[in-house]
């Protein structure tokens, strides 16, 4: 494969990840890929999961348990090396792409509304060139794991400020960690309103 250039000038050049898994960029026709509507829908790519979380609403406001130590999706986590963050980002924020060679990430939209945006970067998967899309956050809580090779990221839609809560099962290292720009002609990824 050549070595695409990206919208931004620069090169991705194939790089490996886990256990030598080969990642590279694939040539996608515009659009948003399989829009994944229910957690155990068969077009997810191959390793992403998917479980809804219980939301507990009353006067005050909600709880929602994001993650609980070695259960569910976090099952594989070690405790000594799980890392959890929080992300606020405002109305209309893109942030994408990023993928990680060996980190497994997860996910909770805790507050507002995400269109996620998954693409399979393994060049050896059956699913490579794959995108998904998610319509998360509070009108549909879930949590999305999400693992090594598989670029993500998202968009803020509504007019509300919006809170992803997360867990990696390794600590941050910067060096796991490649980026891609959100409008990378070869991942064509339209972020714009679908109308549908």
């Amino acid at each position: 494969m050549s070595t695409p250039k990206t919208s931004a000038g620069s090169s991705f050049a194939p790089e490996y990840g886990l256990d030598g898994v080969e990642l590279a960029l694939p040539d996608c026709r515009r659009g948003i890929g399989q829009a994944i509507l229910a957690p155990d829908a068969r077009d997810l790519i191959a390793g992403v999961r998917v479980e809804p979380c219980a939301i507990w609403p009353d006067d005050r406001g909600y709880f929602l348990e994001a993650v609980r130590s070695s259960v569910g999706l976090a099952a594989n986590f070690a405790k000594d090396t799980t890392q959890f963050s929080l992300a606020l980002s405002y109305p209309g924020t893109i942030k994408a792409f990023h993928y990680h060679r060996e980190q497994t990430d997860l996910w909770v939209p805790a507050m507002g509304m995400f269109q996620v945006a998954l693409v399979d970067l393994r060049r050896k998967s059956a699913a490579f060139g794959m995108r998904n899309t998610m319509y998360v956050g509070t009108m549909r809580c879930w949590r999305i794991l999400i693992p090594p090779g598989v670029g993500h990221g998202y968009k803020i839609i509504g007019d509300a400020p919006a809170m992803l809560a997360y867990a990696t099962d390794r600590f941050y290292n910067p060096d796991d960690e490649g980026r891609i720009p959100y409008d990378e002609p070869h991942i064509a990824y339209d972020w714009g309103t679908q109308h549908k």
